[in-house]
Protein backbone atom coordinates (compact mmCIF):
# COMPACT_ATOMS: atom_id res chain seq x y z
CA UNK A 1 0.00 0.00 0.00
CA UNK A 2 1.17 3.26 -0.91
CA UNK A 3 1.23 5.42 2.42
CA UNK A 4 1.56 8.48 0.98
CA UNK A 5 -1.09 7.96 -0.76
CA UNK A 6 -3.30 7.35 1.88
CA UNK A 7 -1.98 10.51 3.56
CA UNK A 8 -3.28 12.53 0.43
CA UNK A 9 -6.89 10.50 0.73
CA UNK A 10 -6.89 11.72 4.11
CA UNK A 11 -6.52 15.42 3.59
CA UNK A 12 -8.93 15.38 1.06
CA UNK A 13 -11.86 14.15 3.42
CA UNK A 14 -10.96 16.42 6.16
CA UNK A 15 -10.75 19.56 3.64
CA UNK A 16 -14.44 18.55 2.52
CA UNK A 17 -16.23 18.08 6.31
CA UNK A 18 -18.19 21.14 7.92
CA UNK A 19 -19.83 19.50 10.66
CA UNK A 20 -18.67 17.72 13.56
CA UNK A 21 -20.92 14.63 12.77
CA UNK A 22 -19.39 14.31 9.40
CA UNK A 23 -15.74 14.33 11.17
CA UNK A 24 -16.91 11.56 13.17
CA UNK A 25 -17.74 9.62 10.29
CA UNK A 26 -14.55 10.17 8.67
CA UNK A 27 -12.69 9.40 11.87
CA UNK A 28 -14.40 6.07 12.12
CA UNK A 29 -13.23 5.83 8.57
CA UNK A 30 -9.63 6.29 9.09
CA UNK A 31 -9.67 5.32 12.94
CA UNK A 32 -12.19 3.27 14.20
CA UNK A 33 -11.22 -0.17 14.87
CA UNK A 34 -11.88 -1.47 11.48
CA UNK A 35 -10.62 1.84 10.36
CA UNK A 36 -7.83 1.99 7.46
CA UNK A 37 -4.70 2.97 9.89
CA UNK A 38 -6.37 -0.60 11.92
CA UNK A 39 -6.09 -2.18 8.70
CA UNK A 40 -2.43 -1.33 7.78
CA UNK A 41 -1.42 -1.79 11.42
CA UNK A 42 -2.72 -5.74 10.88
CA UNK A 43 -0.82 -6.21 7.73
CA UNK A 44 2.65 -6.02 8.92
CA UNK A 45 2.50 -9.52 10.25
CA UNK A 46 1.88 -10.81 6.62
CA UNK A 47 4.99 -8.66 5.10
CA UNK A 48 8.81 -10.36 5.02
CA UNK A 49 10.45 -9.86 7.85
CA UNK A 50 13.14 -7.78 6.74
CA UNK A 51 9.87 -5.01 5.18
CA UNK A 52 8.14 -5.09 9.03
CA UNK A 53 10.11 -2.34 10.67
CA UNK A 54 10.15 0.35 7.99
CA UNK A 55 6.40 -0.40 6.88
CA UNK A 56 5.45 -0.22 10.35
CA UNK A 57 7.37 2.96 11.56
CA UNK A 58 5.48 5.06 8.01
CA UNK A 59 2.39 3.47 9.89
CA UNK A 60 2.80 4.93 13.22
CA UNK A 61 4.30 8.18 11.52
CA UNK A 62 1.13 8.24 9.63
CA UNK A 63 -1.63 7.41 12.58
CA UNK A 64 0.78 10.37 14.37
CA UNK A 65 -0.29 12.86 11.81
CA UNK A 66 -3.51 12.05 11.14
CA UNK A 67 -4.78 11.83 14.68
CA UNK A 68 -2.90 15.98 14.97
CA UNK A 69 -4.97 16.33 11.57
CA UNK A 70 -8.35 15.88 13.21
CA UNK A 71 -7.36 17.60 16.14
CA UNK A 72 -6.68 20.70 14.45
CA UNK A 73 -10.46 19.65 11.97
CA UNK A 74 -12.30 19.45 15.55
CA UNK A 75 -10.66 22.99 16.94
CA UNK A 76 -11.47 24.99 13.67
CA UNK A 77 -14.97 23.44 13.52
CA UNK A 78 -15.65 24.07 17.42
CA UNK A 79 -14.59 27.19 16.92
CA UNK A 80 -16.76 28.16 14.21
CA UNK A 81 -19.76 26.36 15.67
CA UNK A 82 -18.71 29.79 18.19
CA UNK A 83 -18.45 32.05 16.01
CA UNK A 84 -22.42 30.99 14.58
CA UNK A 85 -23.88 31.28 18.08
CA UNK A 86 -22.65 34.51 19.39
CA UNK A 87 -23.57 36.11 15.61
CA UNK A 88 -27.44 34.82 16.13
CA UNK A 89 -27.21 36.12 19.94
CA UNK A 90 -29.42 38.86 19.93
CA UNK A 91 -28.67 41.26 22.48
CA UNK A 92 -31.47 43.31 22.02
CA UNK A 93 -33.53 40.96 23.66
CA UNK A 94 -34.99 41.56 26.98
CA UNK A 95 -33.43 39.12 29.83
CA UNK A 96 -35.08 37.87 32.56
CA UNK A 97 -36.02 40.08 35.32
CA UNK A 98 -34.92 39.50 38.62
CA UNK A 99 -37.17 40.59 41.18
CA UNK A 100 -35.48 42.39 43.95
CA UNK A 101 -35.75 42.14 47.72
CA UNK A 102 -36.62 45.38 50.25
CA UNK A 103 -36.03 45.45 53.54
CA UNK A 104 -39.25 44.87 55.52
CA UNK A 105 -41.09 47.75 57.17
CA UNK A 106 -40.09 46.02 60.86
CA UNK A 107 -36.71 46.00 60.03
CA UNK A 108 -36.67 49.37 58.22
CA UNK A 109 -37.95 51.01 61.48
CA UNK A 110 -35.91 49.06 63.67
CA UNK A 111 -32.81 50.39 61.67
CA UNK A 112 -34.17 53.93 61.31
CA UNK A 113 -34.56 54.01 64.97
CA UNK A 114 -31.44 52.66 66.07
CA UNK A 115 -29.79 54.82 63.82
CA UNK A 116 -30.90 57.83 65.30
CA UNK A 117 -29.78 57.04 69.01
CA UNK A 118 -26.30 55.89 67.62
CA UNK A 119 -26.14 59.80 66.07
CA UNK A 120 -26.46 60.36 69.81
CA UNK A 121 -23.90 58.74 71.50
CA UNK A 122 -25.63 55.13 71.76
CA UNK A 123 -24.32 51.95 71.45
CA UNK A 124 -26.78 49.18 70.06
CA UNK A 125 -26.11 46.14 71.92
CA UNK A 126 -28.21 42.84 72.32
CA UNK A 127 -29.61 40.15 74.18
CA UNK A 128 -30.91 36.57 74.36
CA UNK A 129 -34.95 35.76 73.67
CA UNK A 130 -34.73 33.01 76.06
CA UNK A 131 -34.04 34.50 79.34
CA UNK A 132 -34.02 33.56 83.52
CA UNK A 133 -37.01 34.50 85.63
CA UNK A 134 -34.44 37.09 87.61
CA UNK A 135 -33.41 39.04 84.91
CA UNK A 136 -36.88 39.07 83.37
CA UNK A 137 -39.16 40.08 86.21
CA UNK A 138 -36.72 39.69 89.45
CA UNK A 139 -34.08 41.62 88.15
CA UNK A 140 -36.55 44.76 87.23
CA UNK A 141 -38.06 45.05 90.70
CA UNK A 142 -40.92 42.63 89.68
CA UNK A 143 -40.77 39.60 92.40
CA UNK A 144 -43.11 36.63 92.40
CA UNK A 145 -45.65 38.36 94.08
CA UNK A 146 -45.95 41.96 92.43
CA UNK A 147 -49.27 42.30 90.63
CA UNK A 148 -47.72 43.91 87.70
CA UNK A 149 -46.11 40.59 86.74
CA UNK A 150 -49.27 39.58 85.24
CA UNK A 151 -49.02 42.01 82.14
CA UNK A 152 -45.61 40.75 81.38
CA UNK A 153 -46.48 37.26 82.07
CA UNK A 154 -45.55 35.23 79.03
CA UNK A 155 -43.84 31.28 77.99
CA UNK A 156 -42.19 29.55 80.20
CA UNK A 157 -39.63 26.85 79.25
CA UNK A 158 -41.38 23.14 80.02
CA UNK A 159 -37.61 21.43 80.69
CA UNK A 160 -35.60 24.02 81.95
CA UNK A 161 -36.33 25.32 85.65
CA UNK A 162 -37.33 29.05 85.27
CA UNK A 163 -36.02 29.53 81.42
CA UNK A 164 -38.77 31.59 79.65
CA UNK A 165 -39.19 33.67 76.39
CA UNK A 166 -38.52 37.29 76.88
CA UNK A 167 -41.55 39.22 77.75
CA UNK A 168 -39.80 42.51 76.98
CA UNK A 169 -36.44 43.84 76.14
CA UNK A 170 -35.65 45.28 79.21
CA UNK A 171 -33.87 41.95 80.89
CA UNK A 172 -30.80 43.37 78.60
CA UNK A 173 -30.69 46.14 81.04
CA UNK A 174 -30.16 43.82 84.06
CA UNK A 175 -27.79 41.54 81.91
CA UNK A 176 -25.65 44.60 80.43
CA UNK A 177 -25.68 46.71 83.67
CA UNK A 178 -23.92 43.56 85.51
CA UNK A 179 -21.75 43.10 82.58
CA UNK A 180 -20.31 47.15 82.44
CA UNK A 181 -19.88 50.01 84.40
CA UNK A 182 -21.32 53.74 84.21
CA UNK A 183 -21.53 55.74 82.16
CA UNK A 184 -23.51 53.61 79.84
CA UNK A 185 -26.04 54.46 76.61
CA UNK A 186 -26.80 51.42 75.19
CA UNK A 187 -30.19 50.72 72.71
CA UNK A 188 -31.29 47.07 72.63
CA UNK A 189 -33.68 45.72 69.89
CA UNK A 190 -35.47 42.47 69.40
CA UNK A 191 -38.16 39.98 69.72
CA UNK A 192 -40.20 39.37 72.62
CA UNK A 193 -43.21 37.27 74.02
CA UNK A 194 -46.55 37.52 75.59
CA UNK A 195 -49.36 35.24 75.22
CA UNK A 196 -51.84 37.69 74.42
CA UNK A 197 -54.36 37.03 71.65
CA UNK A 198 -53.84 38.10 68.10
CA UNK A 199 -55.85 40.69 67.26
CA UNK A 200 -55.24 43.83 65.31
CA UNK A 201 -53.34 45.56 68.03
CA UNK A 202 -51.54 42.30 69.81
CA UNK A 203 -49.69 39.70 68.74
CA UNK A 204 -48.48 37.03 70.65
CA UNK A 205 -44.51 37.55 69.16
CA UNK A 206 -43.96 41.72 68.21
CA UNK A 207 -40.77 44.06 68.41
CA UNK A 208 -39.37 46.37 71.36
CA UNK A 209 -36.38 48.51 71.41
CA UNK A 210 -34.99 49.14 74.66
CA UNK A 211 -32.40 52.09 75.66
CA UNK A 212 -31.17 53.54 78.99
CA UNK A 213 -28.64 55.35 80.14
CA UNK A 214 -26.89 55.56 83.77
CA UNK A 215 -24.17 58.38 84.88
CA UNK A 216 -23.82 60.47 87.54
CA UNK A 217 -26.34 63.40 87.57
CA UNK A 218 -28.92 62.68 85.04
CA UNK A 219 -31.88 64.31 85.40
CA UNK A 220 -35.99 63.69 83.89
CA UNK A 221 -35.10 66.73 81.95
CA UNK A 222 -32.56 64.87 79.97
CA UNK A 223 -34.86 62.05 78.95
CA UNK A 224 -37.28 64.41 78.20
CA UNK A 225 -34.84 65.88 76.15
CA UNK A 226 -33.29 62.94 74.39
CA UNK A 227 -37.02 61.41 73.50
CA UNK A 228 -38.21 64.71 72.02
CA UNK A 229 -35.27 64.72 69.86
CA UNK A 230 -36.03 60.58 68.72
CA UNK A 231 -39.72 61.99 68.10
CA UNK A 232 -39.17 64.68 65.78
CA UNK A 233 -36.78 62.67 63.64
CA UNK A 234 -39.41 60.20 63.45
CA UNK A 235 -42.47 61.90 63.05
CA UNK A 236 -41.56 65.32 61.77
CA UNK A 237 -40.89 68.58 63.77
CA UNK A 238 -44.29 69.81 63.72
CA UNK A 239 -45.16 67.46 66.47
CA UNK A 240 -45.56 68.07 69.96
CA UNK A 241 -44.70 65.54 73.03
CA UNK A 242 -45.88 65.11 76.27
CA UNK A 243 -45.46 63.17 79.06
CA UNK A 244 -48.50 61.54 80.76
CA UNK A 245 -47.85 59.73 84.65
CA UNK A 246 -47.62 56.05 84.72
CA UNK A 247 -46.84 53.24 86.35
CA UNK A 248 -43.80 50.96 85.46
CA UNK A 249 -41.81 48.73 88.43
CA UNK A 250 -38.64 49.19 87.18
CA UNK A 251 -38.36 53.04 86.74
CA UNK A 252 -39.84 56.12 89.09
CA UNK A 253 -41.23 58.31 88.22
CA UNK A 254 -42.65 56.56 85.27
CA UNK A 255 -44.63 58.37 82.25
CA UNK A 256 -46.39 57.44 78.96
CA UNK A 257 -44.84 59.43 76.23
CA UNK A 258 -47.66 60.67 73.70
CA UNK A 259 -46.76 62.60 70.54
CA UNK A 260 -49.49 65.03 68.92
CA UNK A 261 -51.27 63.11 66.15
CA UNK A 262 -49.90 62.82 63.11
CA UNK A 263 -52.81 62.67 61.24
CA UNK A 264 -55.29 65.44 62.30
CA UNK A 265 -52.19 67.49 64.32
CA UNK A 266 -53.65 67.46 67.36
CA UNK A 267 -57.31 68.47 66.67
CA UNK A 268 -59.01 65.04 67.18
CA UNK A 269 -59.87 61.77 64.58
CA UNK A 270 -60.32 58.52 64.61
CA UNK A 271 -57.30 57.07 64.74
CA UNK A 272 -56.20 58.70 68.04
CA UNK A 273 -59.90 58.52 69.62
CA UNK A 274 -60.81 62.40 69.29
CA UNK A 275 -57.74 63.19 72.05
CA UNK A 276 -55.42 64.56 69.43
CA UNK A 277 -52.49 62.29 71.13
CA UNK A 278 -51.01 59.30 70.26
CA UNK A 279 -48.90 57.12 72.64
CA UNK A 280 -46.02 56.24 71.32
CA UNK A 281 -43.74 54.53 74.15
CA UNK A 282 -43.31 53.92 78.03
CA UNK A 283 -40.29 56.12 79.97
CA UNK A 284 -38.82 56.70 83.52
CA UNK A 285 -36.37 57.09 85.52
CA UNK A 286 -34.12 53.63 86.85
CA UNK A 287 -35.25 52.37 90.12
CA UNK A 288 -32.87 52.45 92.64
CA UNK A 289 -34.32 48.52 93.66
CA UNK A 290 -32.46 48.09 89.68
CA UNK A 291 -29.79 49.67 90.46
CA UNK A 292 -29.25 47.43 93.77
CA UNK A 293 -30.08 44.07 91.90
CA UNK A 294 -26.67 44.47 89.32
CA UNK A 295 -24.72 46.27 91.79
CA UNK A 296 -24.69 49.64 90.96
CA UNK A 297 -24.15 52.29 93.85
CA UNK A 298 -27.67 54.40 93.10
CA UNK A 299 -26.68 57.17 95.64
CA UNK A 300 -23.75 57.72 93.14
CA UNK A 301 -25.45 56.96 89.53
CA UNK A 302 -28.87 58.22 88.01
CA UNK A 303 -30.43 56.84 84.96
CA UNK A 304 -33.57 56.70 82.75
CA UNK A 305 -35.47 53.95 80.91
CA UNK A 306 -37.46 53.99 77.71
CA UNK A 307 -38.72 50.79 75.49
CA UNK A 308 -41.12 51.08 72.54
CA UNK A 309 -43.24 49.01 70.40
CA UNK A 310 -41.58 48.54 66.52
CA UNK A 311 -44.54 47.77 65.06
CA UNK A 312 -46.69 50.69 67.38
CA UNK A 313 -44.40 53.07 65.74
CA UNK A 314 -44.37 51.48 62.26
CA UNK A 315 -48.08 51.66 61.98
CA UNK A 316 -48.32 55.10 63.13
CA UNK A 317 -45.50 56.25 60.84
CA UNK A 318 -46.83 54.13 57.64
CA UNK A 319 -50.80 54.88 58.52
CA UNK A 320 -51.01 50.69 59.38
CA UNK A 321 -54.33 49.57 61.07
CA UNK A 322 -53.88 46.27 62.07
CA UNK A 323 -50.51 44.52 63.46
CA UNK A 324 -51.11 40.89 61.71
CA UNK A 325 -50.02 42.84 58.60
CA UNK A 326 -46.46 42.59 59.21
CA UNK A 327 -46.71 38.68 59.93
CA UNK A 328 -48.37 37.65 57.36
CA UNK A 329 -46.16 37.49 54.22
CA UNK A 330 -48.40 39.22 51.54
CA UNK A 331 -46.58 40.76 48.82
CA UNK A 332 -49.26 43.28 48.17
CA UNK A 333 -48.70 44.85 51.35
CA UNK A 334 -44.66 44.19 51.47
CA UNK A 335 -43.77 45.72 48.28
CA UNK A 336 -45.37 49.34 49.75
CA UNK A 337 -42.28 49.54 51.21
Amino acid sequence: MDINLIQTQIEGDLAKIDSLSELEEVRAKYLGRKGLLAELTGAIAGLPVEQRGAFGKQVNALKNQTLDLFIKKEKELTAGNTVVKKSNLDIGMPGIAQELGVLHPITRVTEEVCAIFRKMGFSILGGPEIETEYNNFTGLNIPLEHPSREAFDTFYLKDYSKMLLRSHTSPAQVRLMKDKKPPLAIVVPGRVYRPDAVDASHSFMFHQIEGFMVDENIKLSDLKGLLETFAKAVFGNDIKMRFRPHFFPFTEPSAEVDISCIICKGKGCSVCGRKGWLEILGSGMIHPNVFKHVGIDAKKYTGFAFGMGVERIAMLKYGINDIRLFFENDLRFLRQF
